[in-house]
């Protein structure tokens, strides 16, 4: 049957990076190019045996309908967490569990945006984000990164010269895909700028635990006196992704509004993996998972960057980033998205820069490393075939 696409869905395309799945089931295939955390370090046994504990204790309490803000226990345990972890304040009306930080994203923008309205976006910036805003006719406009954060001075003028803005999205901690960090005092000149323009910020931060030295910086979330920031957080990285289980934080009279909206996507979070979710963080110190998430990551991260030294070109920019998953580099006069294509050739994978740009129909020149899935040897090898590829460019 033939079909007509409504206009939202028209300019949207497929996620490169989920197509790059399919290749990756070639075994020789090496990928730099995922955001997965590490499978080695899912609490596997762990929550097999609380799964069996709650369907043969409780199951009504998994398998039954739920509220839409998410179980009372879940959320007053990740307030507390939030309270003791990030200095953010919050009551129980001010959170909901959300079926991953992606949906937080989607749930804002159905709440604030209309056809045409402006979002001003880190330059890059992460693709499910760009695309939720797509997908509810946004104008994208993108403020370059740099190695501290967002250029302050040119959000001001973006701000100035952009009509309607309705949000700026950040991810401040080991942003996806640069791998930067925003300083402490580009956070408060941040939420200084949307609390004086009366606009709202997405504060998207699913990487904030995974820093290397332990060290962490304010949220942008602990600053606010204004109600103007939607604090998104996730169990993705910190727990299992596939239990895809985020929550938001953000105003009552906001709250209300998401509720409405989590209604309308899917009535609410699967109560499952909010049971496991909340049952393993009454067992376990999730600190200590995390501490070993950062040990491991860090490794895997210097192994990378120690092959990046050895094997890429002298031209070759890129981050060197404090935590999370993901370095971004810069390769000056090549489009990258011919190279990804040629490094498919070499039997590598790496995420050309125009799926994380506002316009991905531009040349772009950066690239995508990710680090955190791959074993030591296969992410030596793998650099060593970006090179290889690379070297034909220079």
């Amino acid at each position: 049957m033939e079909f007509t696409v409504s206009e939202r869905m028209k300019s949207l395309k497929g996620s490169a990076i989920r197509e790059m799945f399919k290749a990756m089931a070639d075994p020789t295939m090496i990928s730099l190019a995922g955001g997965n955390p590490a499978a080695e370090l899912f609490p596997s046994e762990e929550l097999s045996q609380i799964a069996a504990d709650i369907l043969k204790e409780n199951p009504v309490g998994a398998l039954q309908y739920g509220i839409s803000e998410g179980n009372i226990a879940l959320r007053e345990k990740i307030l507390e967490m939030m309270k003791e972890r990030e200095k953010i304040n919050a009551s129980l009306d001010e959170i909901t569990i959300v079926s991953g930080g992606q949906q937080a994203i989607e749930i804002v923008s159905k709440i604030l945006l209309n056809e045409g309205d402006s979002v001003i976006v880190e330059a890059p910036s992460f693709v499910g984000g760009l695309n939720a805003f797509r997908s509810y006719g946004a104008n994208l406009v993108g403020v370059e990164v740099e190695s501290d954060g967002i250029n302050i001075e040119k959000l001001k003028k973006t701000i100035e010269n952009t009509p309607n803005v309705k949000l700026i999205y950040t991810i401040p901690n080991f942003q996806n895909p640069s791998g930067v960090t925003m300083s402490v005092e580009k956070r408060k000149a941040l939420y200084e700028i949307a609390r004086d323009n009366d606009i709202f910020i997405i504060e998207d931060n699913p990487y904030g635990e995974l820093t290397f030295d332990g060290v962490k910086l304010p949220t942008i979330k602990s600053m606010d006196e204004a109600g103007v920031v939607l604090y998104s957080g996730s169990f993705s990285k910190i727990l299992a992704p596939g239990l895809r289980l985020g929550y938001l934080i953000a105003p009552k009279n906001f709250t209300e509004k998401v509720v409405l909206g989590k209604q309308v996507s899917d009535v609410h979070t699967a109560l499952l993996p909010q049971l496991l979710a909340l049952e393993f963080m009454k067992r376990y110190d999730i600190g200590e998972l995390i501490e070993k998430m950062r040990a491991l990551y860090k490794k895997k991260c210097d192994v990378l960057i120690g092959a990046m030294k050895e094997y890429l070109p002298e031209n070759i920019t890129y981050t060197v980033p404090g935590g999370g998953l993901f370095v971004w580099c810069n390769a000056p006069g090549i489009d990258t998205l011919k190279l990804s294509n040629e490094c498919i050739k070499e039997k590598v994978l790496i995420v050309p820069g125009n799926n994380f740009a506002t316009d991905q129909s531009l040349v772009n020149n950066g690239f995508r490393l990710n680090f955190s899935t791959m074993p030591d040897d296969k992410l030596v090898e793998g650099v060593k075939r970006l090179g290889k590829v690379l070297e034909k460019y220079c």
